[in-house]
């Protein structure tokens, strides 16, 4: 019986290790695991260099918010090492022009000002309410823990990571040819990256799986961490 292929998680915007602590904790008993650490990286193509590198040469990759861009990257760059993708609170298009833009550079530049003038423990509390469900804010726990992950980043990472996103690459053209198991996941009230461009995915992967965690926001992995897990591990024992 073959080996289970590594499992590689790579985090999002301002988020390390800590985005995936549970998941981390229940798959390791199934298969080796790593979670990537992209430096001071500030392309996409750069982290998934980086992620890659440290790699074993099978994989299977679990992406949350700006990680998912990072792993349709990997999907692109080397799809010969990729047993299964899982995709969470992602969006796949590259950056908008017009209005659109205009609004998440918006956004963006929000949060870059508080990181360079109040820090980024500042700016993990000012955009609490943009990346959590609306019921979770009262709870102490789970908003000092995406405070203190956050925290443990410089503005100057935060800075190149917002950089990475803006110069995105447009994933469009790898949705078709992904061809390993696929799964989409994504909370029912995220704002970030709105349930609607994960049923997109969905369409245009074939045989890809869509999961809807109920009553939770972008950070799924810490919202929810038990259904999260066990969406994961459900979808991952499919590659063996």
């Amino acid at each position: 019986m073959p080996r289970p292929p590594h499992l590689l998680f790579l985090p999002g915007l301002a988020c390390d290790a800590d985005v995936w602590q549970d998941q981390v904790r229940a798959l390791s008993k199934l298969t080796t695991v790593g979670v990537a650490d992209y430096g001071a990286s500030d392309s996409i193509t750069k982290m998934a260099e980086v992620a890659l590198s440290a790699a074993p040469e099978r994989i299977a990759i679990a992406g949350h918010s700006m990680g998912g861009r990072v792993a349709f990257e990997i999907v692109r760059t080397a799809p010969e090492r990729v047993a299964g993708l899982a995709l969470l609170d992602t969006a796949y298009r590259s950056f908008a022009g017009g209005e659109a833009g205009e609004r998440e550079m918006a956004k963006r530049n929000a949060l870059l000002e508080v990181a360079r003038t109040k820090g980024m423990r500042a700016m993990a509390g000012f955009w609490m309410p943009g990346i959590i469900h609306p019921d979770r804010l009262s709870d102490a726990t789970l908003t000092a823990a995406i405070v203190e992950m956050m925290g443990r980043k410089t503005y100057e990472i935060f800075a190149a990571q917002i950089k990475a996103l803006v110069n995105r690459p447009d994933a469009t053209p790898v949705l078709a040819g992904i061809r390993c198991p696929t799964l989409v996941l994504c909370g029912r009230e995220d704002t970030w990256s709105p349930l609607a461009q994960h049923r997109e995915i969905e369409a245009a992967v074939q045989g890809a799986d869509l999961a809807v965690v109920e009553n939770c926001g972008h950070m799924a992995p810490m919202e929810r961490p038990a259904e999260v897990t066990a969406a994961l591990a459900t979808w991952f024992q499919t590659l063996s």
